[in-house]
């Protein structure tokens, strides 16, 4: 009992080793032997060796691990800081791209400013030229228009005019400008109109009225004593012996009554209070309304000249004998050279007038 008492206990190795506990009942005893050496059974150092030695394995191996992780950290931050580095050469080259690419987009687009301006400027000058072009086309075809309106009042032909209109169409047809279109047009319904209206023959007229004047010497008067022409005598015809004087004398004083009496219906009493010497004046008078119509006719003055050839025909109707054959002639040239009067009245381009008027204001 009591060498139980006295084995000794456990204790914990510093392995962590457990630690065997006596049994409660026993009682320790407190003596010199409590300091001795303790003694360690064999297995219990080869395991503590065994663990050491695995630990000393498990730490070598976890240190090599560690090392490895260690270098292949380090292999990844060398890695990384020249991927850092490289990534900051390329920012850098991107930010010098990104500052070259902006100097090069301002350069552009102040170029690109410039040849917008330029073009602007171009384009203006284009169509000032084309506005001065058109300008002066609408200018010239004005004054060729009018121009041939003014010959054709002169010549009371409708040629000038119709030339000058066709030749206005053809320049603004090659000038190709929408602009000009509405005159265009213009020209060419007055260029219709034209053509399709009826104008007198001023030459004719004239020619009309030169024979109206040479005719006016040959006219007979209303009061005119008709000459006398002397018969022979019946006897003087039938027989050869020579007629008595007495009745041949008879026949003389006959002759002479019948001149001195005249009996005739006049219409007009004007005509009676005419005088042979009168009649000379009367016809001057006559040609010089006749010529006044021709000069108004030449200038123009289609009023003037209806209103001198009413009153030549007032003058004819009056004074002159219408059973005359020159003066119905005569009567039939005045009235036809009144009749064509009425309508020598030109046709008017006011419609191509407007259209050059608005395409010279631009509208």
């Amino acid at each position: 009992m009591n060498s139980d008492a006295n084995a000794p206990i456990p204790r914990s190795t510093e392995l962590g080793a457990p630690v065997m506990q006596a049994a409660p009942s026993a009682q320790v005893a407190v003596g010199p032997d409590l300091f001795s050496p303790v003694v360690v059974p064999r297995a219990v150092l080869f395991g503590l060796g065994a663990v050491a030695l695995a630990a000393l394995l498990v730490s070598s191996f976890l240190w090599q691990k560690l090392s490895g992780i260690q270098e292949q950290l380090a292999r990844q931050s060398a890695d990384t800081a020249a991927q850092s580095l490289e990534a900051r050469t390329l920012a850098r080259q991107a930010n010098e791209l990104s500052q070259e690419a902006s100097a090069r987009s301002a350069l552009f687009e102040a170029r690109l400013n410039e040849a917008v301006l330029q073009r602007s400027q171009v384009d203006e000058l284009i169509q000032s030229l084309s506005r001065s072009r058109d300008e002066n086309l609408v200018v010239d075809i004005e004054s060729s228009i009018r121009l041939a309106q003014q010959q054709a009042q002169l010549t009371g032909s409708v040629e000038p005019l119709l030339s000058a209109l066709k030749s206005a169409e053809q320049r603004v047809v090659r000038a190709s400008q929408p602009r000009l279109a509405p005159l265009q047009r213009a020209v060419v319904r007055d260029i219709e109109r034209i053509k399709s209206s009826t104008v007198a023959d001023t030459p004719g007229l004239l020619i009309k009225l030169d024979e109206l004047v040479r005719l006016t010497d040959d006219l007979v008067l209303a009061n005119a004593v008709a000459p006398v022409t002397a018969t022979p005598s019946p006897q003087r015809l039938t027989s050869d012996a020579p007629p008595n004087w007495w009745l041949r004398s008879l026949q003389v004083v006959r002759d002479e009554t019948k001149s001195l009496f005249r009996v005739s219906r006049i219409e007009q009493p004007e005509a009676a209070l005419l005088s042979p010497e009168q009649s000379f004046f009367l016809r001057e008078n006559l040609k010089l309304k006749l010529l006044n119509a021709r000069l108004g006719l030449l200038a123009r003055q289609i009023d003037s000249s209806r209103a001198d050839l009413v009153a030549a025909s007032l003058a004819l109707n009056r004074y002159f004998d219408a059973n005359s054959r020159k003066t119905q002639t005569a009567a039939n040239l005045l009235q036809q050279v009144q009749s064509q009067m009425n309508v020598l009245q030109l046709p008017r381009v006011d419609e191509t007038l407007a259209a050059l008027t608005t395409a010279a204001a631009g509208r």
